[in-house]
């Protein structure tokens, strides 16, 4: 009995470690997980163990899917010019939901902060900076947060690109936000109102 005890500690523990759920959710998540077994926990085991072992960060462009290059970076009707450069994954897969962009993306892995000792060559800048003189890139759209952060890696990707159309989303896009956090209509909204950075 111990063993199980402890094998539902763990699993609570581990629950309580992802976003948005502390040690009570994640108690309350398990328990109905357990419950329903069949319909929820199993399957569940199964697809992660399944992402587990096929999951991998695409080469072009950094998005999270199960081949060496993403669908997105594949696909010639994503090809139109335009790349839109996001901070992670998640703002990628935000954008990607308000289906308004049908470019492709840049995922830089985070911003450029002096406090943390990062800087360019700790992100994908360089990979973008490659990605623009090797592909036919006319727009690079700056998808960034309005945190300091945020705009200070823009206006050094600005800088580094004199060449190169660059714009940033515009209206709805509060200080402070994260795109991940923002509704469909927002992203949208701010995506057709890009202004010149």
């Amino acid at each position: 009995m111990a063993n199980q005890q402890s094998d539902l500690e763990t699993l609570i523990d581990m629950m309580a470690k992802l976003p948005g759920l502390g040690p009570r959710s994640a108690r309350r998540a398990v328990l109905h997980m357990i419950k329903k077994k069949s319909l929820l926990l199993m399957p569940l085991a199964d697809a992660l163990q399944q992402v587990a072992a096929t999951a991998r960060e695409c080469l072009n462009c950094g998005n999270i899917g199960t081949t060496d290059v993403c669908a997105i970076c594949e696909s010639e009707k994503r090809r139109n010019g335009q790349i839109c450069v996001v901070e992670d994954v998640a703002d990628l897969w935000a954008m990607e939901r308000a289906r308004v962009f049908k470019g492709r993306y840049h995922v830089l892995g985070g911003t450029l902060s002096a406090l943390d000792a990062i800087g360019p060559d700790e992100l994908r800048i360089p990979k973008l900076i490659q990605r623009i003189a090797s592909e036919d890139v006319t727009e690079v759209i700056l998808a960034l947060g309005a945190t300091i952060d945020g705009q200070t890696t823009a206006h050094y990707i600005a800088d580094q690109l004199p060449q190169i159309t660059v714009t940033s989303l515009a209206q709805g896009v509060p200080i402070g936000g994260e795109l991940d956090y923002l509704d469909d209509g927002t992203i949208t909204a701010a995506l057709n109102a890009r202004k010149s950075f």
